[in-house]
């Protein structure tokens, strides 16, 4: 086992709330008893966020972020602290708002990631709005889309009209359960050729027995301050990390083996926290 090099940069998934004005009929959250919840003890969570070793970007997602009541509040309190931003967002919040967000993360801009969902708001509209943000955000923005059975024959016109647009348009697969839904093989093999998850050139990738850098240099925190290790130890509430907000929150000292058969975590693919270059082990049911 060989561990990736040392990112200098951390990332942080902050969830930090439940809310959405929305009820996409594919969201993983859509059973969720209560989806009306947020991150109450802001001066807390923004404390703990500065104070963490390094540096680091704050992945600010939720629910949908642009919910919380002091959203703003929060974005300019970590940017003022040297903190890099980014957002997982569906975008509907006002220009206004978008503007003043962008404002907010000029100095040290990370990512916006916004959220396509078809069942609310028309592809050409939103691919609109997308490149309004664009042009006054100095960082990278970029779509992503539910890759649902029904709405694979639309996929390559929307990808196509976003790079006209000079936008990047990338799939995720559905989810069902925790686990990617059953995909046909050929609606399979069109999803790899249309990039996979986040552009991943995977669908399901197993790192199970690699070393990652997930729990020392990325974590997931959610309202509550409860943290995990990465996005499959927090779906089977494994390898928590201890609460943001009462003292017991610990980082891993180094890399460690992933322990997950699926691994739906695009940050450590991306940011070279896991090796993700080789091809990757299909599942059982796959070999079969």
């Amino acid at each position: 086992m060989r561990a990736p090099l040392y990112p200098l940069e951390g990332v942080v998934s902050w969830n930090m709330n439940t809310t959405c004005n929305y009820r996409c009929s594919y969201c993983t959250q859509r059973f969720s008893d209560d989806r009306s919840r947020w991150a109450a003890d802001l001066p807390r969570f923004l404390e703990a966020f500065l104070a963490l070793p390094g540096d680091w970007e704050l992945k600010l997602s939720g629910g949908e972020p642009f919910r919380h009541p002091n959203f703003l509040e929060a974005v300019q309190a970590l940017a003022a602290g040297g903190r890099r931003v980014s957002v997982v967002t569906n975008l509907s919040a006002d220009r206004e708002v978008l503007a003043a967000y962008c404002d907010r993360v000029r100095v040290r801009p990370g990512v916006i990631s916004a959220s396509l969902h078809p069942e609310y708001v028309a592809p050409t509209a939103f691919l609109e709005k997308c490149r309004w943000v664009a042009d006054r955000h100095q960082g990278p923005l970029v779509i992503t889309v539910v890759a649902t059975q029904a709405l694979l024959p639309r996929l390559p016109a929307w990808i196509a009209e976003a790079e006209a647009l000079g936008l990047r348009l990338k799939l995720q697969p559905e989810k069902q359960d925790r686990e990617v839904i059953d995909y046909a093989p050929e609606e399979r093999q069109a999803l790899i050729q249309l990039g996979g998850h986040g552009g991943t050139g995977r669908i399901d990738p197993n790192f199970e027995g690699r070393a990652c850098w997930a729990g020392s240099r990325y974590f997931i925190v959610d309202h509550l301050g409860e943290a995990y290790r990465c996005y499959p130890a927090r779906r089977y509430r494994s390898e928590r990390l201890g609460n943001l907000l009462d003292g017991s929150f610990r980082l891993r000292p180094s890399a460690e083996p992933c322990r997950y058969r699926y691994c739906n975590c695009v940050v450590p693919q991306e940011r070279g926290m896991v090796d993700a270059k080789e091809p990757d082990v299909r599942r059982t049911h796959e070999a079969e």
